[in-house]
């Protein structure tokens, strides 16, 4: 028989509800899964939100597991750890990391789900898909060893690639925002965090991720000679304002986009996205990245959790959701 779930639903700008939804039994290569923490992607999320999706990338943009399109009513989101409670022998009762919304149980195929390693707490593996976009922005950003970098927006994607960066040996990160808050973020990786207007230039690559025009302008007049911006910013419908004329041409500097939904060119030939995944959940073995974690809410409160974000209320980076 289907048992029954419940499921968050984003149903407008101001908000969204929870609604019960039908789950069958697994069949064969299957597995049912109870979630046992999500997380909001912040920025995503407040961008789908707001119904902020262009009509052209609304296929692009689904989540693997959405139910509904954009704007509104839909199901979405991508950070989800549970446990398997149906399924092959191999995966049962292991805790596992999916790409699926905010739902209490669910079915997939079991190539959908990536173990939790051994010394990885589930609480934390909820930002496996933010330090997934992280390897894959470095992979396409090839950083070297000695470079002088600036990671430019201190969001959760941000933090988490400057977090891969302060393991590079010999480089020197900086973790630019406004927010003085986010020094935080910096002290827990080793890095210097500073204000926009105190970065340091004639860097070798800045990593843009503030989704904001001035902190792109603000990334191209960091570089030195022959640098590159790698533009992590999703702007969704947001006309952007690229500032190409002081002394872009003059320096050959090159911006560049980089988007999870493709495994990086640059490690396409022999990565799989499961092999892209497996690696971010073996990074978070770091405990540092508990930083990234800065509030916390149970299932039955995401709907007021997602009105103050629609608000402006919530600041901070990942809001985990706890499930009974």
């Amino acid at each position: 028989m289907p048992r029954t779930a419940e499921a968050f639903w984003f149903t407008s700008a101001a908000g969204g509800q929870i609604r019960p939804v039908g789950v069958a039994p697994p069949g064969s290569g299957e597995v049912l899964v109870r979630t046992r923490f999500s997380a909001l992607s912040r920025g995503t999320e407040s961008l789908v939100l707001r119904g902020g999706v262009p009509p052209g990338q609304q296929d692009v943009m689904r989540a693997p597991f959405q139910d509904g399109d954009f704007p509104w009513p839909v199901k979405y989101g991508y950070l989800n750890v549970g446990e398997v409670v149906a399924g092959p022998p191999e995966l049962a009762g292991r805790t596992v990391f999916c790409l699926y919304p905010h739902q209490t149980e669910y079915v997939v195929p079991a190539s959908a789900v990536t173990v939790v390693p051994t010394g990885v707490p589930a609480e934390r593996a909820v930002l496996a898909g933010t330090v997934e976009t992280a390897v894959n922005a470095l992979w396409d950003a090839a950083p070297l060893v000695g470079d002088r970098i600036a990671v430019v927006g201190a969001g959760m994607v941000g933090s988490g690639v400057a977090g891969l960066l302060s393991r590079f040996p010999g480089v020197d990160v900086q973790l630019v925002d406004p927010d003085p808050a986010r020094a935080a973020v910096a002290e827990a990786f080793g890095i210097r965090y500073v204000p926009p207007e105190d970065a340091e230039g004639e860097l070798d690559l800045v990593v843009h991720a503030s989704a904001t025009e001035a902190g792109l302008a603000r990334s191209l007049e960091l570089l030195g000679p022959e640098a590159t911006v790698v533009e992590l910013s999703w702007f969704g419908d947001r006309r952007v304002s690229v500032p190409l004329g002081e002394n872009f041409h003059s320096r050959r500097l090159t911006v560049r986009g980089s988007q999870v939904g493709t495994v990086s060119p640059a490690r396409a030939a022999r990565r799989t996205y499961h092999d892209r995944m497996a690696l971010a959940l073996r990074l978070l073995a770091d405990p540092a990245f508990d930083v990234l974690v800065t509030g916390e809410a149970a299932f039955a409160e995401l709907p007021d959790v997602i009105s103050r974000l629609a608000a402006g209320e919530l600041p901070g980076l990942a809001h985990r959701i706890t499930y009974p």
